[in-house]
């Protein structure tokens, strides 16, 4: 039997359906009582048509709990990158819940869809109670109150004995109440008020983050710098507002040539068509170099990081997506590029992940820019966001992307072609204005950057 489903182009954080499948196809609801299909991340636009294998109906009836642990169970059966879900029999997995627990409240419900995911040892596979879901879709808006921090475990690799591991900070927002306290990338969250980040799942540490603008939050954190401090650190909790894209244009001394600055601080819905904006501007500047800062930017939607890609690309692939069998889609140049042959410089550093990644390595195995910084974050995985039919959502981890040469960046990152240390890139100021009074110095390290 095939069910006719609408998806958006896919990105790293969110993949929209056009309404849950139970929605779209009620009769088969109510031929199947407790199977339900989830969306399948589709990493082209348009209409998909996805066949649907019927099970036998159950003897026994099937509860509202039960059939919502289903839609959850069958969105990473059918999209998750892994095929041996951690080496086990995700069958096995979901008979053993059946038989054995009690889905008698959405509360154990929840709990039972939580330790399922647990069991696949991704961070970036989990669920998502209605609130989290809707705090989620906030951000890709932009609308989020707290204290300016994109975080995660690692994974179990990169634990104790034990298996446990404080939060890790992928990237400060900037300008952000972690940002202006002097917290970084690569930082540990030893505790949340008093609360060991250790036991916490990561939406739990994400709700104790965020909070009511004004309130307080006291943060224990370890330096990821070599002497390893670890210092306690009050917050005030503030609306973020992400400014994504931001730019400018001034002379860098070294040189006497026009430098056409651009900041992206996220990946949004957005991006794109401010960036389309930005490069029409400059070029009409004729500036002679560009500056693309994408240092701690953890990302976003993975269909702008593309998008910008093919603004500065006219031919050639952009990334490759790939499961556990191998390559599986490309995605390519479209021939429609706004400027290939003004030289680009593109900073990056270990706050650099996920989409922001997928945009410097296009441009590096492309030859089309120069990446200078460190080696970036490493986060190689798109995720895909389901909605279930309560209105909660799981975000399932269903591939994971090389740069046009093929090279795996997941927990490696892009290596740059000018190294500078972390020390270097912290006396390089974020933003237009700081950056443009920071080029037209005296600064040595400018030499450097426009070597």
């Amino acid at each position: 039997m095939y069910c006719i489903h609408a998806v958006k182009r896919a990105d790293v954080s969110v993949s929209e359906r056009e309404g849950s499948l139970l929605e779209q196809c009620t009769d088969l609801k109510k031929r199947v009582a407790g199977f339900a299909l989830s969306a399948l991340l589709i990493l082209s636009q348009g209409v998909v048509v996805s066949q649907l294998f019927i099970p036998p109906l159950p003897a026994h009836a099937v509860t509202n709990e039960q059939l919502l642990y289903l839609e959850a169970w069958r969105a990473v059966d059918r999209a998750y990158v892994d095929k041996t879900f951690n080496g086990q029999s995700w069958f096995r997995v979901r008979e053993n819940t059946l038989k054995k627990k009690k889905l008698t409240t959405r509360e154990d419900t929840y709990e039972e869809i939580k330790s399922m995911l647990k069991s696949l040892d991704d961070p970036f596979t989990r669920f998502l109670e209605p609130e989290q879901y809707q705090a989620l879709k906030g951000a890709t808006r932009g609308d989020v109150t707290g204290v300016g921090l994109e975080v995660s475990f690692p994974s179990s690799s990169a634990r104790d004995k034990s298996g446990k591991a404080p939060l890790l900070v992928i990237s400060p927002s900037p300008g952000g109440p972690a940002e202006r306290a002097g917290i970084k990338a690569g930082d540990e969250i030893l505790q949340i008020d008093g609360l060991d980040t250790e036991s916490m799942s990561l939406y739990a540490a994400g709700n104790a983050l965020q909070g009511a603008s004004g309130s307080s939050v006291i943060l224990k954190v370890k330096s990821s710098s070599k002497l390893n401090m670890v210092k306690e650190i009050t917050l005030t909790r503030e609306k973020i507002n992400i400014k994504g894209v931001d730019f400018g244009d001034c002379v860098a001394k070294p040189t006497s040539k026009r430098v056409g600055y651009i900041r992206i601080a996220s990946f949004s819905k957005k991006t794109a068509e401010k960036v389309r904006e930005v490069i029409e501007d400059l070029k009409n500047k004729n500036v002679e170099y560009y500056i693309l800062d994408i240092r701690n930017n953890g990302g976003g939607v993975f269909a702008a990081g593309i998008e910008v890609g093919r603004m500065l690309i006219d031919t050639g692939d952009l990334v490759l997506i790939a499961d556990s069998d191998g390559v599986r889609d490309v995605y390519e140049a479209e021939g429609e590029a706004l400027d290939t042959k003004t030289p680009m410089i593109v900073l990056v550093n270990k706050g650099t992940a996920s989409a922001s990644e997928v945009l410097a390595g296009a441009l590096k195995d492309n030859k089309r820019a120069t990446i200078v910084g460190e080696n970036t974050f490493g986060k190689g995985l798109i995720q895909t966001l389901v909605e279930l039919s309560d209105g909660s959502a799981v975000t399932v981890t269903v591939s994971k992307y090389q740069t046009p040469n093929g090279i795996d960046i997941n927990k490696k990152g892009i290596e740059p072609d000018v190294r500078l240390t972390g020390e270097e890139l912290e006396q390089i100021p974020l933003g237009p204005d700081k950056f443009c009074t920071f080029i037209t110095g005296d600064e040595p390290l400018v030499d450097k950057i426009l070597a």
